[in-house]
Parts: C-alpha cells; structure tokens; sequence
C-alpha cells in the first residue's frame, strides 16, 4: 500500500529538482545566494517527507550536487557561486548518513579554490566531522579531513593530528602514521606534499580518489615547471638585459628544446617575461605556497 506514496515521493523530489534546473538554464539575473532556491532546505523535514524512501532521495540529491558544481564550474558568468552546494551535500548526507562518496568528493568540491570551487575548506571540513559522527571508525573521513588542513589550509599542525588520529583506526594504512610525523617536520613543503598524494595514488581503492591524486601530482610537476622557466627567463633577462619577447627567443638562445607545456599538454604563457599557466589549463588554480617556501 505504500507505493503509491512512493511514486508521490519521486514526482515530488524529482519536480523540485526540474524546476530548480529550468530556474538555473533560463535567462534572466544571474544566480544568487537569495535567487537560488532549495524547494526543501531542512534536513529534518526532508526526512519526515522522505517516510522509507531517505536513500532513493539522497541519491536525488547527490545527483543535484553534482549537477550544480559541474554547471556552474562550468560557467562563464564571472558572477558564478556554488551557493546551493552544501546545502545539497548537508541533505543528501542527512537522508543516508552513510553515503561516504558524498562526504569524501564533496569535500573535494567545497574546498576547491574559485573559480574551480566556492573555497570553503570549512564547510568541507564540517561535512567530513558530520561523516565521522555517523561513522565514527571511518579512518578516510579522518584522513580527508587532514588533507583539507594540509592542502587548502596550510594548517600542518592541525593536519598531523588527523593524520594521527585516522592511522589509530581500524584498517588504517600503516603509512598514516609516517605521514603524520612527516607534516609535522616538514609540512608545506613540494617533497612532503608530493610523498603524500603519491601514497594515496599508489593505495587508493577507489577510481576518483586516485584521479584526486593524479591531479594533484600534475600541479605540483608544473608548479616545478614553472620555477625552472622563471629561472631560465630571468638568466636570459640577465644576459640581454631584456626580457624574451617570446619562447622562440629561449630556444635560440639555448635555454629550451621546445615549446613548453603543462602536465596536462596546454603551452606555459609567457608575457612580459612573466611566466604562468595559460588560463585553459585544467590545472587552474595551483596550490598557495606558504610564503616561508616561495
């Protein structure tokens, strides 16, 4: 007797999701925190709607999540903001406690610097300390949050603690534990950073966590990329007493084989004298460096 109520269910989560899309794809003034509207923001009244159906309605909303980080990545408003993303992660989390993909990639999602992501490490981190209340010896919950620390925050102290704290629960990686002494030796450093996201790639179980990685080792290659261009650029300068007016000028002068390009095959840019990521590079934005290290 309860399918019926299903089916209402469905229509019901499914027609707020439509109409939030159509909202989004039509003309009009662009998207703000106040334009951009969930049709249900409480997580408590979402679950009394949801009667036996909480998991049908998180994949629902997951799906949204996406859909919205993906859109307004995507978007060439300069305006964009990922207002709706934690509210979305926050429900679908409330509807299925245990759904650890939208824990651990919405964390990505929010701690992502603008324009790929809102830069909110903070929410990233409330989202992964909720995960963890829900499961209490999911050590990736505690690893990720100490990533986010590291990686967005440069907080190395506070990341050798969740280090520490993830690699004293069960089925924990024995290497958590060198890593936690590791950052707090050595934190912030590209040889550190490197050691890290290189365990994860070598040891993670699941497909997007190891392409977290890869990416990651990719913007630390052309972050080295871009210190051995700049040095070349300067001893040119040096030697001409202006800079190169262009690639062609480095590779006639002996200090290049070729035209340079990223990790992810897009050409450097180089403007007067001024090295850096051409704006298209799937690689935008590279990490902070902390100042010590620059």
């Amino acid at each position: 007797m309860r399918w019926p109520a299903a089916v209402l269910l469905v229509l019901l989560g499914g027609g707020a999701v439509a109409l939030q899309a159509v909202h989004e794809r039509r003309g009009g003034p662009p998207a703000s925190a106040s334009e951009n509207l969930l049709y249900v923001r409480s997580p408590e009244a979402m679950r009394r709607l949801a009667l036996s159906y909480d998991a049908l309605l998180a994949d629902l909303y997951w799906i949204r999540a996406v859909q919205h980080y993906g859109g307004t990545r995507l978007s060439t408003d300069p305006r964009k903001q990922y207002d709706l993303l934690y509210p979305l992660l926050d429900l679908t989390t409330s509807l299925d406690p245990r759904f650890n993909l939208a824990y651990l990639l919405g964390a990505i999602f929010l701690s992502e610097e603008p324009p790929g992501g809102p830069g909110r490490p903070d929410l990233a981190i409330h989202l992964l300390e909720k995960g963890l209340r829900a499961q209490p010896e999911k050590w990736e919950f505690a690893q990720w949050t100490g990533f986010v620390h590291y990686w967005w925050r440069q907080d190395y102290e506070e990341a050798a603690a969740w280090f520490g704290r993830a690699a004293k629960l069960p089925g924990a990686p024995s290497w958590l534990t060198l890593v936690a002494a590791t950052t707090l030796a050595q934190g912030g450093s590209r040889a550190s950073s490197r050691a890290l996201w290189q365990d994860i790639a070598r040891t993670a179980d699941q497909e997007w966590s190891r392409n977290a990685a890869q990416h990651r080792l990719r913007q630390l290659d052309a972050m080295d990329q871009l210190d051995q261009l700049r040095a070349a650029v300067t001893v040119y300068r040096d030697r001409t007493g202006t800079p190169p007016d262009g690639w062609e000028d480095l590779r006639r002068a002996g200090y290049l084989r070729g035209m340079p390009v990223d990790p992810a095959g897009v050409p450097y840019r180089l403007v007067d004298g001024a090295v850096s990521l051409d704006p298209g590079s799937p690689l935008n934005p590279l990490p902070t460096e902390p100042a010590r290290l620059r």
